[in-house]
């Protein structure tokens, strides 16, 4: 029997899914998937593929992810699933008490304060240097020729470049941003749709990436500028703390839900939230995708995990509770109860005791990497170091201010992150790489696009594109303005405040790839809501 039989079953869709069996790269850029391609058809794996993508991500995608941000992947390689933690810590002099008497009573969105260790650059050395085919050089080879010679602003780019341009120019005041604005609005405004973008210093930075594999990054001369601009304008992070950073290989968390085994990175991680719901969900049968029964149980167990992720998600090293007494089946029991037929306001349980771009990659060896990385809120901090394009991430907003709560801001400590790679199993054999991207909607989308898969029989395709809701909090709830307005009033009916979006900005972007294991064959879905395409061969 076949992986996933309704591979070959009709389906309707906005999009055909991609098929192919050679190699395949889905991402939210074209120009991105086809640098993933092209390091395929050179030898590359899907490894090497994947660091390709990601790196040239930075360049033709800059509103959602830069060199400056972090990174986290499942790789499949050889009948085996390994997890990838390459996000940094907050610098080791930062305190909730020096925020305070600076003045601040809240962590600050932008500026240097929120400032972390980047992470992506030593996840793109740190997978080659595992399980890479190809030198490092190579591999950035096509980042770095777009960032030299540029590339022409693509339409969904050119709308979130133009957005972020105009919020920033409202927030950003301080003489810390100007060198943001001199590299993504050199002429006072965003490039054009259709206008040709380029970034020497972008360039140039992730060619010493690729000659030193990173190290001059996390110990050299790019630490050193990290470090000079940081003290001038009286930021925290130091390149003390860039040259204790290490990524670290971790065991992938997982739920059986219906048969199939999904896959999420732990904590400090958001991935535990969407297993936690499916679990939540797992007790539920005769499940219908037109049922206003289905969306109001999937709404409520979504609320309910979040409610347990805010509360307990941390620093795996801080956390009081561990990612197996919250996925216990018994707890999942305990919390499907409480749902009934009307909404609720979701509150934290007590378990027993004991702005981001995503990729998938696959080969033709069998292997397939889940990949994830962002500099949060589009654009991240506003802050790019001179001469060199780094554009920094802004995680340290993800920090509380109360110093009782398990995610407290203090030094050298990973925030609750909200970018989670998956990957679906099958009886211990890989189904494939799946990720939606964007901020607290993350664990929302892989709920709806693993049961549109599971329960409903949906082709990748097909499964991204179908409509979503997000949860925002309390009872509030937005649903995209194709979402089906009988299922809407239903919803309504039940208590559940639902808000019909204009547009579909807020509700993810995903890529999946699965592959059939008899055939090898790889079907592929993207997201219709960005620029995104699927090379393949």
């Amino acid at each position: 029997m076949k992986n996933l039989d309704y591979l070959y079953q009709p389906y309707t869709s906005r999009r055909m899914a991609a098929v192919a069996q050679k190699g395949m790269v889905s991402t939210s850029q074209p120009l991105a998937s086809q640098a993933g391609l092209y390091i395929l058809k050179k030898g590359g794996n899907a490894i090497d593929a994947a660091i390709a993508t990601a790196a040239t991500l930075t360049v033709v995608e800059p509103t959602s992810n830069g060199i400056g941000g972090d990174a986290f992947a499942l790789v499949w390689v050889k009948d085996k699933l390994y997890g990838l933690n390459s996000s940094g810590q907050s610098p080791s002099s930062i305190s909730i008490d020096d925020l305070k008497a600076r003045g601040y009573d809240e962590i600050p969105k932008y500026g240097l304060t929120p400032v972390t260790v980047p992470g992506a650059p030593g996840a793109w050395a740190e997978l080659s240097r595992h399980f890479g085919k190809l030198p490092l050089t190579e591999i950035l080879a096509p980042a770095i020729e777009y960032a030299e010679n540029g590339f022409p602003i693509s339409p969904i780019l050119g709308k979130f470049w133009d957005l972020g341009i105009r919020k920033f120019k409202d927030e950003l005041k301080g003489e810390e941003s100007r060198y943001w604005f001199e590299t993504f609005a050199p002429d006072g405004r965003a490039p054009k749709i259709g206008e040709m973008w380029r970034s020497p210093n972008h360039a140039s930075t992730l060619r010493r990436i690729a000659e030193s594999k990173a190290e001059d990054f996390y110990h050299g001369e790019l630490a050193d500028k990290i470090d000079a601009f940081s003290k001038k304008h009286q930021g925290y992070i130091r390149k003390e703390d860039l040259i204790r950073f290490k990524p670290e290989w971790v065991e992938p968390i997982s739920v059986n839900y219906k048969g199939y085994d999904v896959w999420e990175i732990p904590p400090n991680g958001q991935g535990m939230v969407a297993l936690s719901a499916l679990n939540i969900m797992n007790g539920f049968t005769n499940l219908n995708k037109e049922d206003v029964s289905t969306y109001h149980r999937q709404i409520e167990a979504m609320k309910l995990a979040f409610a347990d992720g805010e509360k307990y998600i941390a620093d795996a090293a801080h956390m009081e509770v561990r990612p197996e007494q919250l996925l216990n089946s018994k707890y999942a029991q305990k919390r499907r109860a409480l749902i009934g037929d009307e909404a609720g306001t979701p509150e934290a349980g007590e378990p027993p005791k004991g702005g981001t771009v995503y990729l998938a990659t696959a080969d033709n060896e069998g292997n397939m990497v889940s990949f994830i990385q962002s500099n949060y809120m589009g654009f991240g901090a506003g802050v790019v170091i001179p001469g060199t394009g780094i554009s920094l991430q802004n995680r340290g907003h993800n920090f509380s201010m109360d110093p009782e709560h398990v995610n407290s801001l203090e030094g050298n400590k990973r925030s609750y992150h909200t970018i989670i790679p998956g990957f679906l199993t099958k009886n211990g054999k890989s189904v494939g790489p799946f990720g939606v991207m964007g901020g607290f909607m993350q664990p929302q989308g892989h709920l709806q696009v693993l049961m549109n898969t599971i329960n409903f029989g949906l082709n990748p395709q097909a499964a991204l594109d179908a409509p979503r809701w997000q949860w925002i909090k309390d009872k509030t709830v937005f649903v995209e303005p194709d979402f089906p307005s009988h299922l809407a009033q239903a919803l309504h009916r039940k208590g559940h405040q639902i808000e019909v979006q204009l547009d579909s900005d807020g509700f993810g972007r995903g890529q999946m790839i699965w592959r059939d294991e008899e055939t090898g064959v790889l079907f592929g879905g993207t997201e219709s809501r960005t620029d995104g395409t699927i090379s393949a061969y």
